[in-house]
């Protein structure tokens, strides 16, 4: 099970006729990691699964800044830039985007 994996994280999927469309991970007051199958993305559902983080005291969330689409996305939803790191958790050489409502 999916669950096994996170154990430090609350996951929350979103179903569309018995298949998961995209799902929701939360620790804290961040989001960890947010999913939507690429055969419904553009269908309002990963701005369902934020309007639902929100209203679980959300406030937070880091986007690889080399994934423009994606804090474009946050940006629009009301998350703006914090902070900076110029790696990745592992000290890859991903820019890592805070941001925050």
């Amino acid at each position: 099970m999916i669950l096994d994996y996170f154990p430090n994280v609350d996951l929350y999927a979103l179903t569309i006729d018995d298949s998961i469309a995209g799902f929701i991970g939360l620790c804290d007051d961040k989001i960890e990691m947010l999913f939507i199958d690429d055969c419904v993305r553009g269908c309002g559902y990963g701005s369902v699964l934020i309007g639902f983080s929100k209203t679980k005291g959300v406030s937070k969330v880091d986007v690889n800044e080399q994934n423009p689409s994606a804090f474009a996305f946050y940006r629009s939803k009301g998350f703006r830039i914090i902070g900076r790191d110029e790696t990745d958790d592992s000290g890859r050489p991903y820019p890592i985007l805070h941001l925050a409502l």
